[in-house]
């Protein structure tokens, strides 16, 4: 089973930063795409952004400028940096993965078939 688990989620004001974790086992961190995903309620799960192996990243263009994603291969985790947050970034945030690389765009959920349990991410 591959397993990920989401941190770092919170409530921070308009303008603020908030950094999210997923932790993945050593063989999903050394073969999967990572995404990052949110869903506002009444909305579709949209993706964020993506890193996989080799380094590639993508990101939607609604965070583009503000949220960097990482590895951290010390700790097995894909982090989320989101840094200008406004309120409309407000969602259940989620990591998922799918195995080999990632290309150039995040993908839609329906290509990733492992996800996390999500993390609420509220701006006010």
């Amino acid at each position: 089973d591959v397993q990920l688990v989401e941190s770092g989620g919170g409530s921070v004001q308009a303008g603020g930063s908030l950094a999210l974790s997923c932790a993945v086992s050593a063989v999903t961190y050394r073969t999967n795409c990572v995404g990052w995903f949110r869903q506002a309620p009444g909305e579709q799960r949209e993706g964020v952004a993506s890193i996989d192996t080799a380094g590639t990243t993508a990101y939607a263009n609604s965070v583009k400028g503000r949220f960097t994603i990482s590895r951290d291969s010390a700790k097995n985790t894909v982090e989320l940096q989101m840094n200008s947050l406004k309120p409309e970034d407000t969602a259940t945030y989620y990591c998922a993965a799918r195995l080999g690389l990632c290309g150039q765009r995040v993908g839609t959920r329906n290509v990733y078939p492992d996800w996390g349990q999500g993390t609420q991410v509220t701006v006010s």
